[in-house]
């Protein structure tokens, strides 16, 4: 008889775990988990979300709005307790926000933004300052190589979505304050290394005096590499970036690359879960939240880089 107590004991406890993790549902939508800040902020998301026992699902969309749509509704369908978006284009989120509005689901928007619409929370980067902060690292070293005088071009993100436009403005802002030309930007279209490695060439081509190209992104840099040493232009033409890679830590100390302005993913995938939890818990919730962008050269890695392997890489160990 004790041991058929204890047992009912042990029981009720697992079932009361099982209906705690299974008590809230929160879903993702992601623009494209192949693309390493995506994938570092859901890992942020499903770490939070394991500590406060929710149940996480990620639908990712390939940078397809027909997949994100049909991801959408199949969230929508599956009844959760709140979504988290991270939408292809502003644009995109109105009609995510619009459906999830109609079925009476939350939503926390992490980092592209939306044109309009109704949504718990905004968390975002401070792309125009981190961009212009990485603007200024540019200044600085052409300056000290004695590159006034050259002009600088652009591989952006597209230019519809409200942190691609905001990243411009800061960087060109920071060019413009010390009278260094930006002289083009090309959009990604099809986010392959072999489209950074054409913009890039074709800029070098085309522009004789071009001493820099910034990209505003990380992960196809290798492309923008393999331009600039082809045409024999190594030192010669700068490479800086937004966002990181692993190997970034290695390139920026050997100069390989003058710096990135590092967004904090992993942080901000936890943020998101925190002010579900708020939400779910009648607690204060931040309808908008700016995270500071990390300007990170081979002046200041080695002191950020406990930080950086956290925040930006997701590194959890």
């Amino acid at each position: 008889m004790v041991f058929y107590f204890k047992f009912l004991i042990i029981f009720a406890i697992f079932m009361t775990s099982y209906v705690n993790a299974s008590e809230k549902k929160l879903i993702y939508i992601v623009s494209d988990i192949r693309i390493p800040f995506w994938e570092i902020m859901s890992k942020g998301i499903k770490s939070k979300s394991s500590n406060y026992d929710y149940d996480i699902q990620i639908h990712s969309s390939s940078n397809s709005a027909k997949i994100e749509l049909e991801n959408t509704v199949k969230a929508i369908r599956s009844k959760p307790d709140g979504l988290i978006i991270s939408p292809t284009n502003s644009s995109a989120s109105v009609t995510i926000l619009k459906l999830a509005k109609e079925a009476n689901i939350p939503v926390v928007i992490l980092d592209i933004g939306t044109d309009s619409g109704e949504y718990l929370s905004y968390i975002s980067s401070d792309n125009k300052t981190g961009a212009y902060n990485i603007g200024k690292v540019l200044v600085k070293k052409m300056q000290k190589l004695g590159y006034e005088d050259g002009s600088v071009a652009i591989v952006a993100i597209p230019q519809k979505r409200i942190n691609g436009q905001e990243r411009t403005r800061g960087f060109l802002k920071a060019l413009s304050e010390s009278k260094i030309k930006s002289v083009d930007l090309k959009q990604q279209i099809t986010w392959t290394q072999a489209e950074t490695y054409i913009y890039t060439k074709e800029f070098i081509k085309k522009y004789p005096n071009l001493r820099a190209v910034w990209l505003q992104g990380s992960d196809r840099y290798q492309g923008a590499l393999d331009a600039i040493n082809e045409l024999d232009k190594k030192g010669e033409v700068l490479l800086l970036t937004f966002d990181a890679e692993p190997e970034f830590i290695e390139l920026i100390q050997d100069d390989i690359l003058v710096g990135s302005a590092m967004q904090q993913p992993y942080l901000m995938g936890q943020k998101a879960v925190e002010q579900f939890y708020n939400y779910f818990n009648n607690k204060e919730i931040i309808k908008n939240i700016q995270m500071p962008i990390l300007a990170i050269s081979k002046d200041n890695i080695k002191k950020k880089l406990p930080l950086i392997k956290r925040n930006v890489l997701g590194i959890e160990k």
